[in-house]
């Protein structure tokens, strides 16, 4: 398996946290089968303006409980400084040791920002109140933050992220590999030597994958979204064709150099053990 991988590559998996007891049993369930692919750790997102707080770190409180690494997101918009830093040192006293630092989206029906309005602000005052005691992932837009004017700006961004001391970035999913290579070429041309892991989100629901992306700012190239319109309430093909095109963008990927991979799970399991399956991890 290490011979597959390469001996550096990172590879983890997200998770939301359930709102339901039964969206709790599913996750041990999912958890439980993803376990078994050896990944190097499991994240859980945190809702906009907190929203998930507790049920976050209750989920990755139960990911470590089972034998297993996982880091909790963060998110500082619409956040005070005395709100984050409970937060973190929260975090911090529960020897949580691993971070995904983000800007996060404003709630709905909220107008004030807080005091945060850059994720490099975050990762700034992370290191300020601890140091080094956490290992930092930021966010990364291979096409480029939804509310960018220009390149160059996003660019600037995550740099500034990484100056105020991230460790390395997971990628907004993605369909075009030449996005994520031209994204990494860029940002080593600023000096930017941190690891960028692509993140990829599996295919299982056309509705839904196209309202994620058009939120996000995610592209589905004009040949991919034409088929999977083309194949309407066809579950079964939509998935099929979905598979086929992760495995060859990973594929790329992996053979292109990146350093590993983040799922996107959606709590589910069985997409993601299929992929591993087909890229021989």
């Amino acid at each position: 398996m290490e011979t597959a991988r390469g001996k550096d590559r990172k590879f983890s998996f997200e998770f939301f946290p359930p709102k339901t007891p039964e969206g709790a049993a599913k996750l041990r369930d999912t958890v439980k089968q993803l376990s078994q692919l050896g990944p190097d750790f499991f994240s859980v997102t945190y809702g906009a303006g907190g929203t998930t707080r507790e049920g976050t770190l209750a989920t990755v409180l139960a990911i470590r409980d089972a034998g297993h690494a996982a880091a909790p997101h963060l998110s500082c918009i619409a956040s005070s400084r005395e709100g984050l830093a409970e937060v973190i040192a929260q975090y911090r006293g529960h020897g949580i040791r691993h971070i995904v630092a983000l800007r996060g989206d404003m709630p709905s029906g909220l107008a004030a920002a807080g005091d945060f309005r850059y994720a490099s602000e975050l990762v700034r005052f992370i290191r300020e109140e601890t140091g080094d005691w956490f290992h930092i992932e930021v966010a990364a837009y291979p096409e480029y933050h939804p509310q960018a004017r220009k390149a160059h700006q996003d660019l600037f961004a995550f740099k500034a992220k990484v100056d105020a001391g991230a460790n390395a970035a997971i990628t907004q999913y993605f369909y075009n590999a030449d996005s994520y290579f031209h994204f990494v070429d860029e940002a080593r041309a600023l000096g930017i030597a941190v690891p960028i892991v692509p993140g990829i989100m599996p295919i299982n629901n056309f509705a839904q994958l196209a309202r994620f992306s058009d939120a996000c700012g995610a592209e589905i190239p004009r040949w991919m979204r034409m088929k999977l319109e083309g194949f309407g309430d066809d579950t079964a093909s939509i998935k099929a064709f979905g598979m086929d095109v992760v495995t060859q963008l990973c594929d790329r990927l992996l053979a292109g150099g990146a350093p590993g991979l983040h799922i996107y799970t959606m709590n589910q399991a069985g997409p993601t053990s299929t992929l591993w399956q087909r890229l021989g991890l």
